[in-house]
Formats: C-alpha cells, structure tokens, sequence
C-alpha cells in the first residue's frame, strides 16, 4: 500500500505544467456521482419467498425526477474521454507511434480491472453452483454483480473508433457531432413510432456526439468564454424543458421501469442537453477549477482516485451486494418502503458502510488498474485486424452477458457464450500487447 501512495503522489508530481487538471477532476466528479446516485436511489428488500431483491425507488419518488437532470453524469465522462482520447492519441502519434499501438495501449488500462470483475463473477457464480445455489439466484447476483460493465460496450467501442473519429473531427470540426445529434432525433422519432429497432443506433451516435465534444475542447473549438459557455448552458436546458415538459421524454434522465421512452439506455435528444448544459457549465467553471487544482493536497486526492477510477465504477455495485448479504445474515437488514422516512434516515449509514466496503474492494482490486506497464507505440500497421477483432469479441461478450435475462440459470452466472467471447478476446489483446512490447 505505502508503494502505491507513493506512486501516486510521484505522478502528481510528475504532472506536466500543460496538463489540464480540471479534466481529471471532472473524471472523478463523474464517477463518484454515479456511484453516490446507485447507492441513494437503491432499495432492497425482500420478495415473496422471503428472497433478498434489489431495485431502482426512482418509481416510487416522481418528485427526484428532476434531480437526475443534475446526478446524471455520465455524459461528463464520455466527454472527458473524448478530451483524454485525443490527447494520447495525438501524444502516441509525436512519439512517431500509430493508433494500432495507442489501441492495444488502451486495452490494457481499461481490460485489466474489467478482466478482474469478470472472473470473479463468473468464479464465484461457479462455485455457488457447486454447494447448491440456486441457478436462478446465482445468475441474478452475477447479473447485479455485472450492472457497471454495461458501459464498457458503448465506451469501447466508441475507443475503438476514436482513430477514425478524431480524423473526420480534424477535417470537419464540429459538423461531425450536429450530424450525430440529427442521427439521434431520427432515432427518438422511431422510437416513439413505436419502431425501437431504429432506435438502437443512439447508443453508439449518442456517446460519440458527446465523445466528440471532449475532441473540441482539446483542441480549443470551445474556449472558456461566456459567449460560448452560456449559450451551451441555456440552450442546453431550454431543450430538455421542452422536451420533457412539453415533448414526449420523461423528466427522469436515468431510465424508470414502465417509461414509453427512456433517455439513458439509449441516449436521447433530452440527454444530449442535459450533456450541452453540463458541457456549458464545466467551461464555466473551467478557469477556477485549473486555480484550485494547483494546491497540491487537492491534486493529489484527484490523482488518486483517478488512479483507481475504473475500480471504483466496476466494484460499486459488488460493494452493495456484499453489504446487503452481511446485514442480511446478521438479521439487521433496514427494511422500509421507499420514500418513507424510516427509508430516508438509512440512506446517510448505509453510505457509510457501503463507502468502507467499497474502500476494502478498491484496496484488493486497485492495484491491478494502478500497475503501469510498457507503452507499445509502433506496431506494424497491419496488426490493426486482430486488435479490433480482439475489441470486437470483448465487446461481444460484454454484450451478450447485458441482454442476457437476469434469472436465466447459467454455469457461471454468464451465458457461456459470452464469457468465452469476453476472454477470447481479452487473451488475443493481450498476447498481441506481449508480443508488440517484445
């Protein structure tokens, strides 16, 4: 542990006086919100057969609808992903490398810690079905378990298309996101056509609007003037307004069972200005924020939890099952209907504990995501096949593992197909990482 504080605090250090720390805070913001947001709107209980179960209270609180408009920031992070992509990419590219290195350099940031979620699900989903468990409820488990990978699929495969992305933004500047953005309104309309099929598209047109945006910054298409910021910022909520209060979109930006539309899986026209208003007011707050970040005490916290920002996001959810299951054996678990006030004096403890939980799973699976390894910088470029091949089975096998019912048995709590697709592809990433670092 001292070895990885250490780390840490040299890489704060080390930081370069160019690097746009506001960014890295915004990645931390993101993902500790997410987080926060799972953990206060989840309720469990208990169902028929005296079953523990857990699900979203966003049904029963209409009146916190609205507040998801603020809570809902996961746009921030494709954002920042799109600032952090273009910045290494055009960072590999100085260094005389190609993006076929800068891909399998990705890979290994971002598959390791997943690779560690996978095979303990999966493990332990094995070995319960081993004493006895019952199919149904291991699946469910490994399928709570795997809530946070869901992600991952829109995420990598907008990484996978960055090379081709940041292209078209270099030639054609902020065309690229308007016509991804007119790409998701014909989709919303298909869907309220009753053809969701057609919508399927915006989970891929969505993020990259979004992803695009972060190429904009980085290369300064988005000063941090009011006469930039605030027209994101009013036109951004004007929209969703409208949209949600005269349109037809939920207010709800996090997806509420029983919805005719959702606005998150797939991202709608009402999300995208919920991302513009949050875009607007970042720049806002762009200035102030790099100030702050020159105290030293504060970017290091940043630096930290940067570090193991991937463990967090995977392992939150592991955190809630975990500590439900204890209470649960100890016969102290807190039972209320949501929206009581019985229900709302828990939240604050049982963040709490599910804070020291989460602390403990970060401290055992963070050094997997902390450990720095090789940089791979110019492979031949015709490596670049297997690579995508690699990201496309992985992608797959996150895929299919999401659609996959939650109670349908399986052996290992994944359908079989999709986990051997999962490490087929992680295997062949790997091996090709190995072998270009060679």
């Amino acid at each position: 542990m001292y070895t990885v504080l250490r780390g840490i605090r040299r890489r704060a250090e080390q930081a370069p006086p160019s690097r746009e720390r506001f960014i890295d805070l915004l990645r931390a913001i993101s993902i500790v919100a997410v987080v926060l947001g799972h953990w206060l709107v989840a309720t469990v209980g208990y169902d028929r057969d005296g079953e523990l179960n857990g699900r979203s209270a966003l049904p029963e609180l209409p009146w916190a609808h609205p507040l998801t408009w603020l809570v809902q920031v996961m746009p921030v992070f494709f954002l920042v992903g799109g600032y952090a992509n273009a910045a290494s990419l055009a960072a590999v590219r100085r260094r005389g490398g190609n993006a076929t290195g800068w891909l399998l350099n990705r890979s290994g940031r971002l598959l390791r810690p997943t690779t560690a979620l996978v095979l303990v699900t999966a493990g332990g989903a094995l070995a319960a079905r081993l004493f006895g468990a019952d199919p149904a409820r291991v699946r469910l488990v490994a399928w709570f378990a795997s809530i946070p990978l869901w992600f991952l699929v829109a995420y990598l495969a907008v990484v996978v298309l960055t090379p081709v992305m940041y292209a078209l933004h270099r030639r054609y500047g902020l065309a690229v996101p308007v016509v991804l953005v007119c790409l998701v309104a014909l989709g919303d309309v298909a869907r309220l056509l009753g053809e969701p099929f057609w919508g399927n598209g915006n989970f891929l047109f969505g993020w990259l609007a979004v992803h695009q945006m972060g190429f904009a910054w980085r290369d300064g298409l988005l000063p941090s003037r009011a006469r930039v910021a605030l027209p994101l910022v009013c036109g951004g909520a004007g929209l969703v307004l409208v949209l949600t209060l005269a349109g037809p979109y939920p207010v709800s930006m996090i997806n509420v069972p029983g919805e005719r539309l959702h606005n998150m899986s797939p991202p709608s026209l009402a999300l995208l200005g919920v991302a513009a208003t949050q875009l607007g007011v970042a720049l806002l707050l762009r200035e102030r924020g790099e100030r702050w970040l020159r105290v030293s005490r504060v970017w290091i916290a940043v630096v930290a939890v940067n570090a193991v920002i991937l463990t967090i996001f995977l392992w939150h959810v592991s955190a809630a099952i975990l500590l439900a299951a204890a209470l649960h054996a100890a016969g102290v678990l807190p039972v209320s209907e949501a929206g009581s006030a019985a229900w709302f004096a828990w939240r604050l403890p049982l963040l709490v504990m599910l804070g020291l939980v989460l602390v403990l799973l970060v401290a055992i699976a963070g050094p997997i995501e902390v450990r720095r390894t090789g940089r791979i910088s110019g492979p031949p470029p015709w490596l670049v096949v297997p690579v995508v091949a690699g990201f496309a089975a992985v992608i797959a096998g996150l895929l299919g593992n999401s659609l996959l019912p939650s109670t349908s048995p399986t052996l290992f709590g994944w359908p079989t197909p999709a986990l051997i697709a999962y490490l087929a592809g992680t295997a062949v990433l790997r091996l090709l990482r190995r072998t270009s670092d060679s």
